[in-house]
């Protein structure tokens, strides 16, 4: 299918006497909504089609504009503000934040990267000074792009295939079916009760996780924490730049786990297939099931190397280990550039 650029089908009309919420429906297999100001909270529902309400406020909450229509081959909304520099001080959020956008209000969307604009939100100093809050209502099984600038986003009890791109924000998702895909700059993201495919990119801010369950995991963490338990998963992969990894009640035969700096450790239920963990600083502590079998090589640049199994070795000098537990049917690989590796029983 060729994309074209957004054609403007509605402007939806907006009277400064009313702050009711305006209820907006969107047809088609996917749908886009782009919002740079304003809460987001996503909700599972009934029917074939999305529905968003929308409610303008601030004190120049008349000046934005709803557009509908079709926007690289999907049926979206767009809240179009009129200027670069936008006050926002709702919930709690006290900052600035700097993005860019297309010169059409739409953002977040990979390949589309010219005619950009610079956005400035601030909780301080002058702006214009309005936001749009949205509650989408999505049925089963439909494809959902979200673009979100600042303001809390939360999705709950959604099943379908959504695909998010948050400015700065923090993101909390619970009771998800189907898959996401969650690219976040910065704000914290929490994860609980996801079944399916998840896909996780957060610049800045902790990555917690509850219950996830189904699909493949796949985390990219800048900075931040990563935290997690009650995972079960074909494959597990992460990469942290910078923050501790604590990861407990996890199933799943691969797990690849790298990280810049700040201590791992990682809770094994059930005998893995395939382990490699690559750490730039800080100690790793791997605990498996006593009946684990499998290959193990580790090196550590500094700091030592316990293991609370019994290993046929291989090769043994004072910060390298190679060797075999039980039958060797898996490969755990690790590797330290600082701190201590261990090998516990769980």
């Amino acid at each position: 299918m060729r994309f074209t650029r957004a054609a403007l089908l509605l402007a939806v009309p907006f009277s400064l006497a009313a702050q009711q919420p305006e209820r907006i429906t969107l047809d088609g297999r996917e749908v886009a909504i782009y919002n740079l100001v304003g809460k987001l909270r996503v909700e599972g529902g009934s029917g074939d089609r999305v529905i968003v309400e929308v409610t303008r406020a601030g004190r120049d909450a008349g000046q934005l504009k709803l557009l509908t229509g079709d926007v690289r081959g999907r049926m979206a909304l767009r809240v179009q503000y009129p200027d670069d520099r936008i006050y926002y001080s709702e919930m709690g959020w006290m900052g600035r934040s700097t993005f860019t956008i297309s010169d059409d209000g739409t953002f977040g969307d990979s390949g589309y990267d010219r005619d950009r604009r610079h956005i400035e939100v601030s909780s301080r100093g002058g702006g214009l000074d309005a936001h749009a809050d949205l509650k989408v209502t999505v049925p089963k099984g439909k494809r959902l792009y979200l673009r979100q600038g600042i303001g809390e986003t939360t999705i709950d009890n959604v099943d379908g295939i959504l695909d998010v791109d948050v400015a700065a924000s923090h993101t909390r998702v619970t009771r998800m079916r189907g898959s996401l895909s969650l690219d976040v700059g910065s704000g914290g993201v929490d994860i609980t009760d996801m079944t399916g495919d998840l896909k996780i990119d957060n610049g800045s801010g902790g990555t917690t996780l509850d219950g996830v369950r189904g699909g493949r995991l796949n985390m990219d963490v800048g900075s931040g924490s990563l935290r997690g338990r009650s995972i079960e998963v074909t494959e597990l992969v992460a990469d942290v730049g910078s923050g501790g990894v604590r990861l407990s009640g996890v199933k799943t035969p691969k797990l690849h786990l790298e990280t810049g700096s700040g201590g791992s450790e990682i809770e094994l239920l059930a005998e893995p297939d395939d382990v490699s963990i690559e750490a730039g600083s800080g100690g790793v502590t791997l605990r498996m099931p006593a009946s684990t079998n499998a290959m193990v090589d580790i090196e550590t640049g500094s700091g030592g190397i316990d293991t609370d199994f019994e290993v046929k070795l291989s090769r043994i000098e004072r910060r390298a280990l190679r060797g075999t537990i039980g039958s060797g049917k898996g490969r755990i690989k690790i590797e330290s550039g600082s701190g201590t590796v261990r090998l516990m029983k769980s």
